[in-house]
C-alpha cells in the first residue's frame, strides 16, 4: 500500500473508467434482457388487444430504453445498439418456442449462433484504446 495520497488517488482515478465500462456492459446486458421481455410481451399482447400483456410491454419498453440510455453514456452508440438489438433478437428467438407456438430450426439456430458470435466480437472490440 502506498503512503503517498496522490499516488493512491491517481490509481483510483485510473481504475474508475474500467469500473464504469464494466458497469455499462452489465447495464447493457440488463437492457437486452428487458428487450427480450418487451418482445415477448408484445407477442403476448396480440397486437395490443390484451390489456395485461400490453401494460407489461409498456413497462419493459420503458425499462429497456432507460437501461440502454444509461449504458450508452460509456459505450459507443453503434456498438451498444448492435449488442442490445442482438440480445433482444436472440432472446426472443430462443424463448419464442417456449412461450408461443413458434419453431426453432437448425438453420435458425445456426444464424442465431452467428449473431451471438458477432455480439461477443463487438464486446471484445470495445476495449479502451491504449496510449
Amino acid at each position: 500500500m502506498s503512503s503517498n495520497p496522490a499516488a493512491t488517488g491517481a490509481a483510483a482515478t485510473a481504475a474508475a473508467p474500467a469500473v464504469d465500462r464494466a458497469r455499462s456492459w452489465l447495464v447493457l446486458l440488463l437492457a437486452g434482457a428487458f428487450e427480450v421481455g418487451y418482445a415477448l410481451s408484445v407477442g403476448g399482447s396480440e397486437g395490443f388487444t390484451v390489456l395485461s400483456w400490453s401494460l407489461v410491454a409498456v413497462v419493459f419498453f420503458l425499462l429497456t430504453l432507460y437501461a440502454l440510455s444509461v449504458a450508452l453514456r460509456t459505450i459507443d452508440v453503434g456498438i451498444g445498439y448492435a449488442v442490445w438489438a442482438g440480445i433482444g433478437a436472440v432472446g426472443a428467438a430462443l424463448l419464442g418456442p417456449v412461450f408461443f407456438d413458434e419453431s426453432l430450426t437448425a438453420a435458425k439456430a445456426l444464424w442465431l449462433t452467428v449473431i451471438i458470435a458477432g455480439v461477443v466480437w463487438l464486446k471484445l472490440s470495445d476495449a479502451p484504446a491504449r496510449h
